[in-house]
């Protein structure tokens, strides 16, 4: 854990390799633009969502919804942007989609 504090304090100039796993370990994925026409940056994770993501619960109910977990972290994300949600809301909004992926209409 001391390369990710340092990380974290400013020092030291990690590998876009460290980057892509710190960026798996949390239910993401590393992106990187150059130039005009980039895409827009995707929403900050919440650090509720990010409890949320790192749970098994939550990769039981991406798989049962037939989602990547990392799609799924990046459209609540989304969400993130314009709710505070806490991690109870997060669930609220995971159990909802499993009983729409169980009951369509």
């Amino acid at each position: 854990m001391p390369y990710i504090a340092n990380l974290e304090n400013g020092r030291g100039n990690p590998t876009t390799g460290a980057l892509a796993r710190l960026a798996g370990a949390l239910g993401t994925e590393l992106r990187i633009s150059f130039g005009e026409g980039a895409e827009e940056a995707p929403p900050p994770v919440p650090p509720s969502l990010v409890r949320v993501g790192r749970s098994e619960r939550f990769r039981r109910v991406a798989a049962e919804i037939g989602a990547d977990p990392a799609d799924v972290v990046a459209a609540l994300a989304a969400v993130g942007r314009v709710v505070d949600a806490g991690e109870q809301d997060w669930w609220r909004v995971l159990d909802a989609m499993v009983l729409v992926a169980r009951h369509p209409v």
